[in-house]
């Protein structure tokens, strides 16, 4: 099972969606992320707030779909969304299509940025725990 987070920038909800979905789901779903326009790095608030729930993405790096392996793409079963307030990426794909509606944790002043990650990873993890319960 293939599965694609996409977002804009792929730094934070889209990374935080690949790790805690590589815990979650387990080794039978093959994970990856990627953005329509990479930032080129990883927000800081989401390796901090995935490092508070025991979850290390400091290895990840924002990329693009280009980024990802053939084989990959072309056997997506899933592309999942995660956009709000932005324009969402769209994938061309025969996989099915979910939008996972999140604000972008890094559009908010500095002292919020912390409670808008948990925030965001929470709602996540849940849904990502919805999406599981439809697979057993």
């Amino acid at each position: 099972m293939n599965i694609l987070f996409l977002c804009v920038a792929n730094s934070a909800r889209s990374q935080m969606a690949e790790g805690l979905a590589k815990e979650i789901l387990g080794p039978r779903f093959n994970i990856e992320s990627a953005g329509s326009v990479p930032s080129g790095k990883v927000h800081p608030g989401a390796i901090h707030a995935m490092k508070k729930r025991g979850f290390n993405i400091e290895g990840h790096s924002s990329k693009s779909v280009d980024d990802l392996p053939k084989e990959f793409l072309d056997n997506l079963n899933y592309v999942i969304t995660l956009c709000a307030e932005e324009a969402c990426p769209v994938y061309i794909s025969p996989a099915e299509k979910l939008k996972w509606t999140f604000p972008d944790p890094a559009g908010v002043e500095e002292s919020l940025i912390e409670s808008r990650f948990d925030e965001v990873l929470e709602g996540i993890e849940s849904k990502l725990k919805e999406f599981k319960n439809t697979f057993n």
